[in-house]
């Protein structure tokens, strides 16, 4: 198993009693909130969050991309991914994603990862995602062509970085009379790609197709509709005629570990339930716009996130296995048993969340390196 430090850079100094008159932390959420002094902060100190992750061991860092929110301010992930590119040595680095849908000119993604690809000598992992409901209201698009616009822009993409330039591509979303990547990736033929998503069916099974046999990774869902997902995907794979493994499985998680399971409880609570009740903070049709999902897969993704909607606690998201927290033993052997169960071959550890403060990211991020990757890498070389 791979171990990967995931961060939101969230905007941690919000007001938390801004939902006394605002009903969500995204889209509308009136941008006066944000004191940009708070934010060259912040920006910073995630920064030194995530470089400090590569040094002591993290298989790799991942940003990503939301839009008009407090949850993750990193609307254009390159930007973070650049600055990490020149200040990170060891570990991989994964966008996860840009979201295709949004776009005009998917070109500019081929280049932009084609750039990080090559300043890190080939570290960076290609993430797309189609983007959650809320970008759809961020940005103007209608959420009902959001699929046909992701495979195209996919297409388009893959062949800027593997096809001789230049070239014509001519779609339904997307005409361009010279496609000819400058530069090319790094990688050959391109970087991995993976695609998180929420659940969706059709993502599931465009990902798991033999053309593409992409990573995919379950975002934060109980562990229930993870095993769920999980199973879609190798039953998709059987279909098409070969076994998919747990290297093209993960799992998103918010994690912390403290020196004890009681220290871990009471020091993650406040943040975690601020992270719950504060920043993913939105109406149902915010998240659901109609359109976006099929109807099964709306059923699928409504049922996983149900409990979204109602006041959340610490005890309840541990309890469906949507938040790793206690000990570095209890942590261990929670993941363990759920990767014997569920079978994933990458864990990303969402380390900051919310409102917690540099000082315990640090420690938490040091006790995972020190006393949970190391186990899984004894397991794993005692298996080879």
């Amino acid at each position: 198993m791979k171990f990967f430090f995931f961060h939101l850079m969230p905007y941690a100094d919000l007001d938390p009693s801004y939902d006394e008159k605002h009903d969500s932390a995204w889209v509308t959420l009136p941008n006066s909130y944000y004191d940009r002094k708070k934010g060259y902060e912040l920006y910073n100190r995630y920064l030194d969050e995530i470089e400090y992750a590569d040094t002591v061991g993290f298989d790799g860092v991942c940003v990503n991309e939301h839009h008009s929110n407090a949850y993750g301010m990193m609307p254009i992930p390159g930007v973070m991914a650049g600055a990490l590119s020149r200040r990170t040595t060891n570990a991989q680095i994964a966008v996860l994603g840009r979201a295709l849908p949004l776009l005009n000119n998917p070109i500019t993604v081929a280049e932009e990862y084609a750039m990080l690809d090559t300043i890190t000598g080939g570290r960076l992992i290609a993430g797309f995602v189609r983007g959650i409901g809320a970008e759809y209201h961020s940005w103007g698009v209608n959420p009902a062509i959001s699929h046909e616009r992701f495979h195209e822009a996919h297409d388009l993409i893959i062949q800027a970085w593997t096809r001789e330039g230049p070239f014509a591509f001519e779609g339904k979303h997307y005409n361009f009379e010279y496609v000819n990547c400058w530069p090319r990736p790094f990688q050959e033929p391109h970087p991995p790609i993976w695609i998180p998503s929420q659940g969706s069916t059709e993502t599931i099974e465009w990902a798991a197709h033999p053309d593409r046999k992409y990573v995919y990774l379950q975002t934060f869902s109980p562990v229930a509709a993870l095993a769920r997902y999980m199973k879609m995907y190798r039953e998709v794979a059987q279909r098409h005629g070969y076994t998919a493994t747990s290297s093209q499985l993960g799992w998103s998680v918010p994690t912390y570990i403290a020196e004890t399971d009681e220290i871990a409880y009471r020091e993650a609570k406040p943040h975690i339930e601020a992270f719950l009740n504060k920043f993913l903070r939105m109406p149902r049709e915010m998240l659901l716009p109609p359109g976006y999902l099929s109807l099964p897969s709306m059923k699928g993704v409504m049922a996983a996130k149900a409990s979204l909607s109602e006041k959340q606690t610490i005890d309840t998201v541990i309890e469906k296995g949507m938040f790793m927290c206690g000990s570095p033993k209890t942590v261990r052997e929670r993941i363990e048993k759920y990767e014997s169960e569920i079978g994933f071959g990458y864990y990303l550890a969402n380390l900051q969340f919310g409102t917690l403060p540099h000082e315990l990211v640090l420690k938490s991020t040091k006790l995972f390196a020190e006393e949970v990757i190391p186990h899984f890498r004894k397991r794993s070389a005692k298996a080879a």
